[in-house]
């Protein structure tokens, strides 16, 4: 059961990567068209600069005070959370099916 449930969280991780890969990249062209500044910012290749997933998992994003930025932006920060949350208990949950049995 434990195992059946680390796979389960697993699965909510993928389902937050696919979640990501639609509003991150949305929420960058919002920064590009409208916001220069941050995007510069952020840096170039934003999509997986780990100073930027940080900014975004932070909430620093809401410093921004677009709401159609931030409206892009707080579902790509959830998505995020997801992943790291689903991956992490997964492989906790992992380990100790492997180990009890």
């Amino acid at each position: 059961m434990i195992l059946f449930l680390a796979l389960t969280l697993f699965a909510m991780a993928i389902a937050g990567a696919c979640a990501f890969v639609i509003f991150w990249p949305l929420a960058l062209v919002h920064l590009r068209d409208r916001h220069p500044l941050v995007k510069a910012k952020l840096g170039a290749g934003a999509f997986l600069n780990p100073a930027a997933l940080w900014w975004l998992l932070a909430g620093d994003y809401r410093e921004v005070g677009d709401v159609s930025f931030t409206g892009l932006a707080t579902p790509a920060r959830v998505s995020l959370a997801v992943i790291l949350l689903g991956v992490l208990a997964g492989a906790v949950l992992y380990l100790w099916g492997i180990t009890t049995s």
